[in-house]
């Protein structure tokens, strides 16, 4: 990527904050029906600014506490929680993007995707989901994110929080 697209990306990180502090100014609260507050954390990803993500989930968590967010918007929060060395909020976030499409890790690893024998209660069917979700563990600048993903999906703890998880939504 090169200077000049990345600055047209900060600019445009930019001009989101703004319409939504704009919105808070004119309302006295965030009213985001549009969703432009999940964008920027696309944008972090993309020009590899993880330092800059977390900064901005800081103000997310703090500015939208009772947000739970989609599942793509969850799975960059726990990669920007990985590449910044927090590997336990990076666990549990991970653990709630799994909650919220228990197949994306699965459309991540490039694996075939197996319907498991749930209640499926997503807004967006996992099928149209699974279109837009462009992240890959090919991918070269996440290869260490993709290998600590894999070992955590691995683990006994994830696995005993998978299974009780799917009991619960059988």
């Amino acid at each position: 990527m090169t200077p000049k697209q990345i600055e047209r990306i900060y600019t445009k990180i930019k001009k989101i904050r703004a319409a939504l502090a704009a919105e808070k100014r004119k309302f006295g609260c965030y009213d985001d029906s549009r969703g432009m507050r999940y964008i920027p954390l696309q944008l972090f990803v993309k020009i590899e600014d993880y330092k800059g993500g977390l900064v901005y989930l800081r103000w997310f968590k703090k500015n939208f506490p009772d947000d739970i967010g989609f599942p793509d918007f969850l799975f960059e929060w726990t990669l920007i929680l990985f590449k910044n060395g927090k590997l336990k909020d990076a666990e549990q976030k991970a653990i709630e993007t799994y909650f919220s499409n228990s197949y994306l890790f699965d459309k991540f690893f490039g694996r075939e995707i197996i319907p498991i024998e749930k209640y499926e209660y997503s807004n967006v069917s996992t099928t149209e989901f699974m279109q837009y979700f462009t992240y890959s563990s090919e991918q070269v600048e996440f290869a260490d994110f993709s290998a600590w993903l894999m070992e955590y999906e691995n683990s006994e703890r994830f696995q005993m929080k998978k299974e009780k998880f799917i009991e619960i939504n059988k």
